[in-house]
């Protein structure tokens, strides 16, 4: 088992910065690829971002390229998502996940490519 718990969230104006966070527990953090979801009311979970166990690869939401970092510090077993110049469109509860990478293909896109979820953590950002 693995146990994510997200913090970081909160309410802004267009154009501010937010840094999520994702601690993680339980198992071996670096045999996890981490992403990031958002889920916005009346809508599905997206996926927002992507990194690799090691940190050497990364995928994002088209409409993210350029505005949000995800990384990693496996010492700390945190994975973050850095947000700036923050869009109202940006609004959602954001979830971190961990894919254990089986060897079986899944999507990286995909919710269902990942094994454990956070808890979520509330962005709004006010125009």
């Amino acid at each position: 088992q693995v146990q994510l718990v997200e913090s970081g969230g909160g309410s802004v104006q267009a154009g501010d910065s937010l840094r999520l966070s994702c601690a993680a527990s339980g198992r071996t953090f670096s045999d996890y690829a981490m992403a990031w979801f958002r889920q916005a009311p009346g809508k599905e979970r997206e996926f927002v971002a992507r990194i690799s166990r090691s940190g050497g690869t990364l995928r994002y939401l088209d409409s993210v390229k350029g505005r949000f970092t995800i990384s990693r510090d496996n010492a700390k077993n945190t994975v973050y998502l850095e947000m700036n110049n923050l869009k109202s469109e940006d609004t959602a509860v954001y979830y971190c996940a961990a894919d254990r990478v089986s060897g079986v293909y899944r999507s990286p896109t995909s919710q269902h490519a990942y094994d454990y979820w956070g808890q979520g953590t509330q962005v709004t950002v006010s125009s």
